[in-house]
C-alpha cells in the first residue's frame, strides 16, 4: 500500500505534531521579522544582507518551512484532496502572496518583494500536485532542483519577470527572494520524507503531543493567517514606538 493509496478513513485526521512543527518554523520567522524591523526603525545596528548569523537563520527558516509545506501535501495527496479544495487553498496562499507584493511595494519601493516565499509556495503546490506519484523519485528529482542554480545561470532570468525560476546570474534587490529552484527540491524532499514516514513511521506524526506543545499545533493550522497579520503589527507598533520618542 502506498501513501497514496490509504483508506479515506485518514481524511479528516489531525497531524499535531506537523502543525507545531510548522509553528516552531513560523514563530522563528517572526523573531527574525521583529529584528529586521528593529533594525529598520533604527532600534538595533545589523546587516540582514551579508552576516553569517542572519543570512545562515533566514536560510533555516525558509526550509523548515517549505519542509513542513511538502510534508503537508503528502498528507493531502494521501487524503485525497479534491482539485477543488486544493485550488481553493492555492487562491488563498496566491491571493496572499499579492497582498505582500503590494505591502512591500508601499513600504520598499526599490525592494519590493516580487517573489518571495508566498510567490514560491503557490507556484511549486502546483507542480508538487501534479508530480507526487513519483514516489522515490522525488528524491533525486529534490536534489536536481537544489543543485540546478549552481550550474544553470542565464541573464534572461534576471529581471523580475523570470527572476522567480531562480536560473539568475545575480541575486536580485529585493527584501525577500524565495525562487522556485532551488527551493523546489526542498519541498519535494519534504513530501518524500512525508510518503515515507506515512507508510513507514506513521505514528511520528500522528503520536500525542505533550500538552505543552498543543497551542504550537493550533498556531501551526492558522500559519498563514499568521504569515500575514504578524508584521502589520510588528510593524505599526514599531512605528508607534517612534513616534512617540520624537
Amino acid at each position: 500500500m502506498t501513501a497514496t493509496t490509504r483508506p479515506s478513513a485518514t481524511a479528516r485526521q489531525r497531524f499535531d505534531r506537523l502543525d507545531a512543527l510548522r509553528a516552531v518554523a513560523i514563530v522563528w520567522m517572526a523573531l527574525f521579522h521583529f529584528c529586521f524591523d528593529l533594525n529598520y526603525f533604527g532600534f538595533i545596528r545589523q546587516n540582514f544582507y551579508a552576516d553569517p548569523f542572519w543570512t545562515l537563520q533566514r536560510s533555516c527558516i525558509v526550509s523548515l518551512f517549505l519542509f513542513c509545506a511538502g510534508l503537508g501535501q503528502a498528507i493531502a495527496l494521501e487524503q485525497r484532496q479534491p482539485w477543488p479544495r486544493f485550488w481553493r487553498r492555492w487562491a488563498q496562499v496566491a491571493g496572499c502572496a499579492l497582498l505582500v507584493t503590494i505591502g512591500s511595494l508601499w513600504m520598499f519601493p526599490r525592494s519590493y518583494i516580487s517573489f518571495g516565499v508566498l510567490h514560491c509556495i503557490a507556484l511549486a503546490l502546483i507542480v508538487m500536485r501534479v508530480s507526487g506519484g513519483a514516489g522515490r523519485w522525488l528524491w533525486p528529482l529534490g536534489l536536481v532542483a537544489i543543485l540546478l542554480p549552481q550550474f544553470v545561470q542565464h541573464p534572461f532570468f534576471d529581471t523580475r519577470w523570470t527572476n522567480g525560476l531562480g536560473l539568475v546570474t545575480r541575486k536580485p534587490v529585493t527584501e525577500d527572494y524565495v525562487p522556485l529552484l532551488p527551493w523546489l527540491g526542498v519541498m519535494w524532499w519534504g513530501m518524500a520524507a512525508g510518503q515515507w514516514v506515512l507508510v513507514q513511521r506513521r505514528d511520528w506524526l500522528t503520536g500525542t503531543l505533550p500538552a505543552a506543545l498543543a497551542p504550537l499545533a493550533t498556531l501551526g493550522r492558522w500559519s498563514l493567517s499568521f504569515y500575514m497579520l504578524h508584521q502589520p503589527v510588528l510593524i505599526g507598533a514599531l512605528m508607534l514606538v517612534s513616534t512617540l520618542r520624537r
